[in-house]
């Protein structure tokens, strides 16, 4: 789920609230946490894959002519 804080300052990049959740997914998973794993090391294991998908899918989007009218998907 994403999540909107009051006092953050505003990140301008294009899919900024899905960067945040993801990055913050992997950071607070167990495999990094407790195990002292590399987030990378994480994501091979398929750890946070829903907001990995969600992230490409927005990521390709802003390639994508038809967004043009469509609007960036998760935005």
């Amino acid at each position: 789920m994403p999540k909107y804080y009051e006092d953050k300052e505003e990140d301008g990049r294009a899919c900024a609230g899905v960067r945040e959740d993801f990055k913050a997914c992997l950071l607070q998973h167990d495999c990094v946490v407790k195990e002292g794993k590399k987030p990378s090391e994480c994501l091979k294991e398929g750890h946070c894959k829903g907001l990995q998908v969600a992230f490409f899918e927005c990521k390709r989007s802003m390639l994508d002519t038809r967004s043009r009218f469509r609007g960036r998907k998760g935005e």
